[in-house]
């Protein structure tokens, strides 16, 4: 077997319907389903369960737009060259989906598999390709040029129904850990809800909850000129992160003597969001813009207990109510408001209790992250090296995909 596939170019493997269907309801048309860009853009694959959009077309746009199985769908056009040329793969339709602006059908002819060619659309090469032979400065666009230059890996038809079937084994693991995540998320906020608001408790505990004040559960932690240690961000979800993580550019002062020190088991907010509960608790030591306040747990109380706390939706609203400030992009929570917050807590046995029953469900769903992470890195790998020949299916699971 030779070790590259020969390549076919999208106009000759498929037939380009480009849409022209929009938005808009009017009274004397046909009520549809529209499928629009951010239902493909978002979903590799397309289903009858999935919830459209209703709007109204005329029975030629119906009989040219309708979405059928094995179609293959792209979205036509973008601000961004990056959002062309992405591809979702037709599985179902419910009655009368119409394919909607913006957007375009592959309609493969008998010589190529709609779903291996949804895989190969996938391919870096193909994406530059997009780019490359798209219209556009501002707003890029596909043109019937693009779609007679841009080509594909093209093996037999039976060699592409092999690669597909595998790679759709990839995708079904990657939605199943993806329901099981979900499925984590749920759990972990039905137990945060019951054992934060004491409306199931532990076994073993009954003792009645005390009332006090944050101020008497934390300090604040002011020390500066750190510059030596690493710089971090606090963000919403994924805890305290090395900055060069967070996604974003360092916008940070190159002088950085006047960034706060956090330690591992303080917990930082962020003063102008905690209302939007921007908080985390810390498993590093390192700097901190002073746009953040440092929290630092007292003997009294458990940090890891009162990070989960802070994340309940009672406690971000007595931190809104708490903030000062005018208007929304005024509102600030420096610690002497933060201090004056009355909340009830259990004993510290309790709290530390109710922190690794939580940190358990914790666990167990970023396991379920990583392997995610795991199969979708997996995924991209045989891609490349199944939908371009550099490695070949076995030729035994190959011929059970003859045609007879």
């Amino acid at each position: 077997m030779n070790s590259f596939f020969p390549e076919r170019s999208i106009k000759e493997i498929a037939k380009v319907i480009v849409s022209s269907v929009d938005k808009k309801s009017v009274s004397c048309e046909v009520s549809v389903s529209l499928c629009n860009y951010s239902d493909v853009y978002y979903n590799n694959v397309i289903t009858k369960d999935m919830v459209f959009m209703g709007a109204t077309a005329k029975e030629s746009e119906i009989g040219k737009f309708a979405l059928m199985p094995n179609d293959v769908v792209i979205t036509k056009d973008s601000e961004s060259a990056n959002d062309i040329g992405i591809p979702a793969f037709v599985e179902s339709v419910p009655k009368n989906l119409i394919c909607g602006y913006h957007l375009a059908i592959l309609r493969p002819n008998k010589s190529i598999d709609a779903k291996f060619l949804s895989y190969a659309l996938q391919l870096p090469k193909v994406a530059r390709n997009f780019y490359r032979y798209s219209n556009g400065v501002t707003r890029f666009g596909l043109t019937e040029e693009t779609y007679r230059k841009v080509t594909i890996p093209f093996p037999s038809y039976s060699e592409q129904k092999a690669i597909a079937d595998l790679l759709s084994t990839w995708d079904e693991a990657i939605e199943k850990t993806e329901r099981l995540i979900e499925l984590k998320e749920k759990q972990q906020s039905f137990w945060m809800t019951r054992l934060l608001k004491k409306q199931i408790r532990l076994k073993g505990f009954n003792q009645a909850w005390t009332a006090c004040s944050l101020g008497e559960l934390f300090t604040e932690r002011k020390e500066k000129d750190f510059s030596n240690l690493p710089l971090l961000s606090i963000t919403k979800t994924q805890g305290v992160i090395p900055q060069n993580l967070n996604g974003k550019r360092d916008t940070s002062c190159e002088d950085k003597s006047c960034y706060l020190r956090i330690c591992k088991g303080d917990i930082g907010y962020n003063t102008m969001r905690m209302w939007q509960g921007v908080s985390a608790l810390s498993n590093l030591e390192g700097i901190v813009s002073p746009a953040y306040t440092i929290c630092v747990p007292k003997d009294n109380v458990d940090g890891v207990f009162m990070a989960y706390l802070f994340k309940l939706p009672r406690m971000i609203h007595l931190f809104y109510r708490y903030s000062q400030g005018l208007t929304s992009d005024t509102l600030n929570l420096k610690f002497h408001h933060f201090s004056k917050i009355k909340i009830c807590i259990p004993s510290l046995k309790e709290q530390k209790a109710i922190a690794s029953f939580l940190k358990v469900a914790d666990n167990e769903k970023d396991l379920l992250e990583r392997l995610k992470k795991l199969l979708i890195i997996q995924k991209k790998g045989l891609m490349q090296k199944l939908l371009t020949g550099k490695w070949r299916v076995n030729h035994k699971i190959v011929n059970q995909h003859m045609e007879v």
